[in-house]
């Protein structure tokens, strides 16, 4: 990270309103996530969680307001007298390279070895040498506990051997900011807690910013600094992890964690 990065927030959206024609998700959000802070966002289905992940994977554009990431314009650009206008694709590539996200999803690639799925992005994306890559990948796949599997197809590993695999892909491209979406919820129960003692260790290791959505309120509880309660498109209640979950003060956070325990 650069030092000029440190006097920026990680993350900070701007009155972001996102709309899928009639339809508001996010209603002129305004939210700085700092550089080395664990987020977790909670909310119902449909409150805008995961759009805020999906805007900053620039899988989604923003409709009004923008995205900055370590200070910089992420959602536009300059353009000419300086006004900032949408970013073009080219932009985008750049600064996404930041941001790494692991999804629901594995999305592994099955003709690949554990090794090769880790190793294909640094060397075709950040240019790494393969030597380099594969150094680094081993060293990810031991911290994610897969140090013997490096040789093995996706299709042999157990659901949470994947998403481990899929934390060690994520992370090999040095990403500053980690996006999580609910990383366990295509995970059968007796495989979500070694999921998540991976991400706790990450979170006690490294000096990453995490932004997470999860409904899985234990791993909120001992990873974040801050959790924000999202309904409608809009943060509801924010205050650190401990206090928010005991001592809720709105009552829409107080009922959705009713359905959550």
């Amino acid at each position: 990270m650069r030092t000029e990065d440190l006097d920026h927030p990680a993350v900070r959206f701007d009155r972001v309103t996102k709309r899928y024609g009639d339809r508001t998700v996010l209603d002129g959000l305004d939210l700085e996530v700092g550089q080395g802070e664990r987020v977790t966002l909670i909310g119902p289905s449909g409150s805008g969680k995961t759009t805020i992940l999906r805007l900053l994977m620039t899988l989604e554009r923003v409709t009004d307001g923008v995205i900055l990431v370590d200070g910089e314009p992420f959602s536009h650009m300059p353009g000419a007298g300086g006004r900032l206008v949408p970013a073009n694709e080219r932009h985008l590539a750049v600064r996404r390279r930041r941001i790494g996200m692991v999804f629901q999803q594995f999305n592994l690639f099955p003709h690949m070895s554990v090794l090769e799925n880790i190793v294909e992005a640094p060397v075709h994306v950040l240019g790494e040498s393969r030597e380099e890559a594969e150094r680094r990948a081993r060293d990810l796949l031991d911290l994610v506990g897969l140090g013997d599997r490096a040789g093995a197809r996706p299709t042999r590993l157990s659901g949470g051997q994947q998403q481990r695999v899929a934390i060690a892909r994520a992370l090999a491209m040095r990403p500053g900011i980690l996006l999580l979406d609910e990383v366990t919820s295509a995970l059968d129960p007796e495989l979500v807690a070694e999921v998540l003692d991976v991400l706790r260790d990450i979170a006690r290791s490294t000096d990453i910013t995490l932004l997470c959505v999860t409904h899985e309120m234990g791993f909120a509880r001992d990873v974040s600094d801050r959790i924000l309660m999202f309904d409608r498109g809009r943060i509801v209640e924010s205050g650190p992890a401990d206090e928010l979950l005991e001592s809720p003060t709105h009552e829409r956070t107080r009922a959705f964690l009713g359905s959550v325990r």
